[in-house]
């Protein structure tokens, strides 16, 4: 690499989370990332369109940011802000989740997808030890194995339901790449915006390219039904101001490789979600998934915690 890792984090002592704020974090990352599953799965039994939903989910999302911005008035960012963080939206949020939803769509069952999502963290160890210096050690290439075998366990009940043609499973593998590049590009650009300002500007691009897409499907129309804006409120809030919110948080404190190897957990946590809300039964091979899972981030969070004592994660 022809920079040092160092000149990409200026503000990797500053923005890192102590112990316990980080553990913090990390479950409620979890928890709240996983609720966007479910958001989706109370938008369809509510009948709701799923590019309609993303539509007004973000448009609501924007303007209540917005709104925030002016209450508080804070400065409004640069085109050098608006270009970097709404190509990062464009990726994170409007890339992965359209692919994500589309592939479900032409065929792709929600396990397999489940799956393919799970080799998210793979592929931005391999990224980020590139671009970034986050090199993974042989033990935390172990952990992700294990935790990619915990997930296997966890949506293999659900694997190959969908009969859907060879050319719609590149879309969750394009979801995968949008939301592994975004995380990575988030972790090397560090721009002078505050967490709100990132969000703001994220969320206005993603609602623009989600409701470009409606409009084009002839899906933009409000949604009428209070069951469609529950889940819409239910996304807003848990998904976007819990979830992404802290996944940005995280990958600045932690690094890229730490906040991908989380998302292990969400099939699992997804599965429990699903249990509360839906009554659906949680399966002992599920149950051992999350364990294996579990395991494994264990490993990569130990292994990454040896490799960096208090130096960046270049080791």
């Amino acid at each position: 690499m022809s920079e040092s890792p160092a000149s990409h984090e200026p503000d990797a002592s500053r923005g890192r989370l102590g112990p316990v704020a980080i553990a913090i974090a990390a479950v409620a990352l979890i928890a709240t990332w996983s609720s966007g599953f479910v958001g989706a799965e109370l938008a369809a039994r509510a009948r709701g369109e799923p590019v309609t939903v993303l539509a007004w989910r973000f448009l609501v999302l924007a303007a209540l940011l917005a709104v925030v911005m002016l209450v508080l008035r804070r400065r409004w960012p640069g085109r050098r802000s608006w270009l970097r963080q709404g190509s990062i939206g464009l990726l994170s949020q409007a890339g992965y989740l359209l692919l994500v939803f589309e592939g479900v769509r032409a065929g792709v069952d929600g396990g397999t997808a489940s799956l393919i999502a799970a080799l998210q963290p793979m592929l931005v160890a391999t990224i980020a030890g590139r671009v970034l210096g986050e090199r993974a050690t042989r033990w935390m290439w172990c952990g992700m194995v294990v935790g990619l075998a915990g997930v296997a366990l966890v949506v293999s009940g659900a694997l190959g339901g969908g009969g859907a043609p060879p050319w719609a499973y590149a879309l969750p593998f394009g979801a995968v790449l949008c939301l592994g590049t975004g995380t990575v590009l988030q972790r090397r650009w560090h721009l002078d915006d505050d967490l709100l300002q990132t969000i703001t500007i994220q969320a206005v691009v993603a609602a623009v390219a989600f409701m470009a897409v409606a409009l084009l499907r002839g899906q933009a129309a409000t949604p009428t039904t209070p069951e469609v804006w529950f889940a819409i409120l239910w996304l807003v809030l848990l998904a976007s101001l819990g979830g992404y919110v802290l996944y940005i948080t995280v990958t600045r404190s932690h690094g890229a490789t730490f906040v991908s190897t989380l998302l292990y957990l969400t099939p699992p946590t997804t599965m429990l979600w699903v249990w509360l809300i839906f009554d659906v039964p949680v399966t002992p091979l599920g149950l051992a998934g999350l364990a294996v899972a579990a395991a494994g981030v264990a490993i990569v969070l130990v292994a990454q915690r040896q490799a960096q004592p208090g130096t960046p994660s270049d080791g």
